[in-house]
């Protein structure tokens, strides 16, 4: 059988297909109906969004997607405690590991005075820009 293979550089209609069928693949292998989101939210006095916490839990595993504090509310504790509200809802799913991805220009500092250490490292990005993996692990009976 012979095949002929393209390269794009825009998206294309084919690369829904794509996801779907990996989609398809991927639950057809493993149970991620089991796969449950978590959002956890900040608001400032006056109603308005001020940060937002986005992630997803899994067995034990709780992976935080996303972490955004509007510029006016950062470094007043709205991230931390975002994260820890995360963290919490997710331990009451009884998850023990939590991750994250972040890059060097965006909360690494946070992530590791939170508790996490860096796991790996990706490196090639342009500027000096490194991209982290972020673990922090549980010990039976803490929180």
């Amino acid at each position: 059988m012979r095949y002929a293979f393209e390269t794009h550089d825009d998206d294309v209609a084919e690369a829904a297909v794509v996801d779907a069928g990996l989609d398809a693949a991927n639950v057809a292998s493993a149970p991620l109906d089991d796969v449950r989101p978590i959002t956890c939210i900040a608001r400032d006095p006056s109603g308005e969004l001020a940060g937002g916490a986005l992630g997803r839990t899994w067995g034990e595993c709780a992976e935080l997607q996303q972490l955004w504090v509007d510029e006016r509310h950062r470094r007043q504790g709205v991230g931390s405690h975002l994260v820890r509200m995360f963290e919490a809802r997710a331990a009451a799913r009884g998850c023990r590991t939590f991750y994250l991805t972040t890059f060097s220009f965006q909360a690494p500092t946070l992530y590791r005075s939170l508790g996490y250490s860096v796991a790996a490292e990706i490196r090639g990005f342009p500027e000096g820009i490194v991209k982290y993996l972020m673990v922090r692990a549980l010990a039976p009976g803490a929180s």
